[in-house]
């Protein structure tokens, strides 16, 4: 299977890079599954209905949250009505919605798509996602209940992230983490077969401070102090992510590697 992960789309500039560019990568790539970071496509801060409506349409099969999952109030009931929606497993277990979900993929291969949040420097207290995860893969052996399975890994820790790698090693076709937006270089396929990136980075304007306009983030960290709000940077996005090839036999990933298309950042995808 040729699944593409993109990491968290980021404002207007990302959005507009998914909707210009993910349908012509589905076909040059014959892309068979696509999963999208979609938690700060709204402002910055979450996924209203209309952004997430647009991701879908625009080629993602499965649209993943993170710690903003919920700061568009519209999400919350919009999750309960739209099954490609996922947000953290680890979340409360009152939150609408669900942390994890088989998809049919073309030729009627089933896909896991699953996201946790980290517990290290995040902000709330959440449910441990080690623990979490380890049941919902359990559920849903490789080779067996799935084809493939793709584990979105929402953290600030990188360490947490590559530990999250190693306990999924070849139990998940494929660990791959959001949050910081800055691409990592540490796409590899572990001893276990999973593919592996610490950090997909963001679909967005990387002339900016993680995909924000510069001036009030400079201002902050110089002077300590806020003056405004912070508001998505808007000129060219790049696209970036994750490309992996699966063996549908076992669900183990054969190939690797990092996607960035358009925008500032040296291109990057699979020839």
């Amino acid at each position: 299977m040729r699944i593409l992960f993109l990491g968290d789309v980021m404002g207007r500039a990302g959005r507009a890079a998914v909707t210009a560019h993910l349908s012509q990568l589905r076909q040059d790539w014959r892309l068979d599954f696509v999963v999208v970071n979609g938690e700060n496509a709204t402002s910055g801060m979450g996924l209203s209905t209309d952004h997430a409506k647009l991701l879908l349409d625009a080629g993602a099969d499965v649209v993943t949250l993170g710690d903003h999952a919920f700061d568009q109030k519209d999400m919350l009931g919009f999750i309960e009505k739209e099954p490609r929606i996922i947000r953290p497993l680890n979340y409360s277990k009152a939150a609408p919605g669900a942390g994890a979900r088989v998809f049919t993929a073309p030729g009627g291969r089933k896909v896991l798509v699953a996201q946790v949040l980290g517990q290290v420097f995040m902000k709330r207290p959440f449910d441990d996602p080690f623990s979490a995860l380890d049941a919902t893969l359990r559920q849903y052996p490789m080779g067996g209940q799935v084809q493939a399975s793709l584990i979105d890994v929402h953290c600030e820790a990188t360490s947490e992230k590559m530990a999250m790698g190693h306990f999924c090693d070849g139990r998940a076709s494929i660990v791959v983490g959001t949050h910081t937006h800055i691409p990592t270089a540490d796409a590899m396929i572990l001893p276990g077969g999973t593919a592996y990136l610490s950090d997909a980075g963001m679909c967005g304007d990387y002339n900016s401070v993680i995909g924000m306009e510069k001036t009030e983030p400079l201002r902050r960290f110089i002077t300590g102090m806020p003056k405004a709000r912070f508001t998505p940077a808007t000129e060219s996005a790049t696209l970036s992510g994750l490309y992996v090839e699966t063996d549908d036999r076992t669900g183990k990933a054969t190939r690797v590697e990092m996607i960035r298309q358009g925008g500032r950042l040296a291109q990057a995808g699979p020839t």
